[in-house]
């Protein structure tokens, strides 16, 4: 019999050990034991991503009563305790002793009988503890919302502090994950008929008319809508890209870092079907992962190319009616989504992709015709990887900036938004963090 806690342990080594990302490998482990019923598979992903989202308040909590600081203990052992703090807080349907019984257990079976005392003294501590660690807990943001403090100091000098928390409690706002509706292919009511055929509940997202919210459903391919490619899983965030970009019927599209692919059909999408969306990534495994989804959304006017942003494509030069460059980033804006990139961020990386994506601005603008649109975009919350990117851009480059006032609804207009871009906040906004720029090219570069 499969145990969850075990699956979920495993998980943890893998993340919090060996850095992989926590979104592959939960996926990962989820396809695996797909045959695992639903209940199952919920507890063992809320676990595993529960204790990844809150590793620095678990491991305060554990260093609180531990005679042994958590990053002295066995990697084993410090990923069980960390995985029953989780459960003693956040699963108040698991009952504390049989939490604490089931740490032991799982530390006996993986080799460690000799410190099951140890185990069990630890989450006993935790449970006689609460109380006082809740007090320590309400007086540091970094433990209560699990975010290194260096980020923290970072988003204070230039936002105000109720913002910078709202915007970390955001990250923690549970929501349904939304789609968006390939009206090209299918009407949206008839989708919406669909998907609550197959027994999912539908609502409404904010901001984009063709976007919805699913709750309740199973699995993804279990949905008629998805395997016959009348939805495409993307955030509202990353839907308004396409907004902005609004290309029209027979445009030459670029995409030039476009893996998985969410903002290509889009474009694909507002197009009927019509023109190209030439779309680019620096790997064969990312194209086709785009290649996957054109397969399944049925897409002819997608062309998938593997090739690094960086270098120049002299056959490129002056093609595009529409680009859109949504450049590799720190990732701050998805900290919900991929909580493992805050504890492997640092300063020096944020800076190291800054200089990146100005150095890809600097090639595939050139690829924009005159009069044509380039749309710069990145899922963090950083300034000097957002808007003081696009200034550097503009100083440098024959572009300005446009109104996205055309292309937004009137719920998120703002100063920003007249002159031409958009910094989205979690917690603030209801989706992503993201910075969207709309630029016309206005002369030869």
């Amino acid at each position: 019999m499969i145990n969850g806690r075990e699956i979920v342990l495993d998980i943890l080594l893998e993340v919090l050990e060996k850095r992989a990302f926590s979104h592959i490998v939960i996926r990962q482990a989820l396809e695996k034991y797909g045959y695992l019923s639903k209940q199952e598979r919920a507890f063992l992903s809320r676990l595993a991503q529960g204790s990844v989202e809150r590793k620095i308040e678990l491991d305060a909590r554990i260093n609180q009563v531990s005679s042994v600081n958590v990053m002295k203990m066995k990697p084993v052992i410090r990923n069980i305790l960390r995985m029953t703090a989780y459960q003693l807080e956040y699963m108040n349907q698991i009952p504390d002793r049989a939490a604490c019984d089931e740490a032991v257990r799982l530390a006996v079976k993986r080799g460690f009988g000799g410190l099951k005392g140890f185990v069990n003294g630890v989450c006993r501590g935790m449970i006689r503890n609460r109380a006082a660690f809740e007090k320590i807990k309400q007086e540091n943001l970094s433990i209560q919302y699990s975010m290194p403090e260096w980020l923290i100091e970072e988003w204070m000098k230039w936002l105000p502090k109720e913002t910078v928390v709202q915007m970390l409690e955001g990250f923690y706002k549970e929501r349904p994950i939304s789609i968006r509706c390939n009206t090209s292919k299918q009407g949206k009511e008839q989708i919406i008929a669909s998907l609550e055929q197959d027994g999912a509940e539908v609502t409404q997202a904010p901001y984009v008319k063709d976007a919805l919210l699913l709750h309740h459903y199973d699995r993804l391919d279990y949905l008629e809508a998805f395997r016959n490619g009348w939805i495409q899983v993307q955030d509202v965030s990353s839907m308004l890209v396409g907004l902005a970009a609004s290309p029209k019927e027979g445009d030459y599209c670029m995409d030039v870092c476009a893996a998985p692919g969410g903002k290509t059909i889009h474009l694909a999408d507002q197009m009927n079907g019509t023109g190209i969306v030439d779309c680019r990534d620096i790997s064969i495994e990312k194209i086709m992962k785009i290649q996957e989804n054109q397969l399944r959304c049925g897409f002819s006017n997608i062309v998938p190319i593997v090739a690094d942003a960086t270098k120049l494509d002299l056959n490129s030069i002056e093609k595009a009616d529409v680009l859109i460059a949504d450049l590799p980033c720190s990732g701050l804006g998805i900290l919900g989504k991929k909580a493992d990139i805050k504890y492997q961020m640092t300063p020096k990386q944020m800076e190291e992709l800054a200089k990146l994506q100005r150095q890809i601005l600097s090639v595939v603008q050139q690829y924009v015709k005159l009069d044509g649109t380039l749309i710069y975009s990145t899922c963090t919350i950083n300034p000097k990887e957002n808007i003081e990117n696009v200034r550097w851009f503009l100083e440098h480059y024959p572009y300005e900036l446009v109104c996205l006032e055309d292309c937004f609804p009137p719920e998120l207009y703002s100063e920003t938004t007249k002159e031409g871009w958009i910094q989205l906040l979690p917690g603030v906004h209801d989706c992503d963090g993201f910075f969207i720029a709309k630029m016309k090219k206005v002369g030869k570069s």
